[in-house]
């Protein structure tokens, strides 16, 4: 392990002129990178094209051997290929470089040989050879492979910024999963409407009465609502939750049961507009510490409850 980590530390020195000239030589491209690489280069380079592709740099893998059966027209004029080689002698993917170079399609060669074919034939060369491979025999390509990741990623993350490549612009790409739903998805898409009527108080109810309605919700909380003048509208006006039915308890004692809700409610509690990004909320709750937040409708009454566990 200690030896792959200091693969990856080797490379910083390196990260100069021709790391630059690379990223360069993608950002500015009117086409793909396609990146091209055989055995554990091609796997390595695999995980590479999915990085770039899901951070805004359209590419894709292309297998070497698959080139000489067609798939060569995949590139195109304003492409840019990216060729992977520890060796930089890998006869499968030497073969058709002469082809990208006749049709002056740029490479970038990744290998861990400055004197190789690969790096002639390359406008631009990435160095990433190590001292030795990380297992006892000294043949696996272990370290050699981690070191090639972490230049791929390494040039995904410069494009990241030389594209001012927002977490909103990630989410367009992953549209699923658990990313996708907080920076894509909207609270009334996910929130709590199911006992939007036992969440419902108001402020002159008993808190011997709310203690019951708290506990049937399921959600450690009520909240208080206050008709409007016009007898259609309801204003949320507090809050009460199950830490201040407890904190009322120890501080009135006796008094509690004749307490009234709006003698212990939060007034101003937080709320958010069902329209909102869950990652809104989830920004919202964490700032402010606290679980759940009270959603609004286009009428700025009472829609919902949204939870953090439901936005992240």
């Amino acid at each position: 392990m200690t030896q792959e980590a200091q693969s990856i530390l080797d490379l910083v020195p390196r990260m100069g002129k021709e790391f630059e000239e690379a990223v360069n030589l993608m950002l500015h491209c009117s086409g793909k990178v396609i990146v091209t690489g055989v055995g554990k280069s091609g796997h390595i380079g695999s995980k590479i094209a999915a990085t770039l592709a899901s951070t805004g740099t359209p590419s894709f893998y292309l297998n070497p051997l698959d080139a000489y059966h067609g798939d060569l027209g995949m590139i195109a004029t304003g492409d840019v290929v990216m060729a992977i080689s520890y060796s930089g002698n890998t006869d499968e993917l030497l073969r058709f470089m002469p082809l990208l170079l006749e049709r002056q399609i740029p490479i970038i060669g990744i290998s861990g040989n400055s004197d190789s074919l690969l790096a002639k034939y390359s406008k631009v060369h990435l160095n990433i050879a190590v001292d030795r491979e990380a297992d006892p025999l000294n043949l696996a390509p272990t370290s050699s492979t981690t070191a090639t990741l972490a230049m791929g990623d390494a040039l995904a993350s410069a494009l990241v910024q030389a594209r001012h490549f927002k977490d909103s612009d990630f989410a367009k790409f992953h549209p699923g999963g658990s990313l996708g739903k907080r920076l894509l998805g909207r609270v009334q898409d996910f929130m709590d409407t199911d006992m939007l009527s036992v969440w419902k108080v108001s402020p002159s109810d008993q808190l011997s009465d709310v203690i019951i309605q708290i506990s049937e919700g399921k959600k450690g909380l009520v909240v208080a609502l206050e008709q409007s003048p016009s007898e259609t509208l309801h204003k949320v006006v507090g809050i009460i939750t199950d830490g201040d039915m407890r904190r009322a308890m120890q501080k009135y004692r006796e008094r509690f049961f004749s307490l009234k809700v709006e003698d212990v409610m939060s007034r101003n509690p937080k709320k958010i507009h069902q329209d909102a990004k869950l990652s809104e909320a989830a920004d919202l709750m964490l700032s402010n510490s606290i679980h759940a937040l009270i959603v609004l409708d286009e009428r700025e009454q009472f829609c919902g409850i949204i939870d953090y566990f439901t936005c992240v």
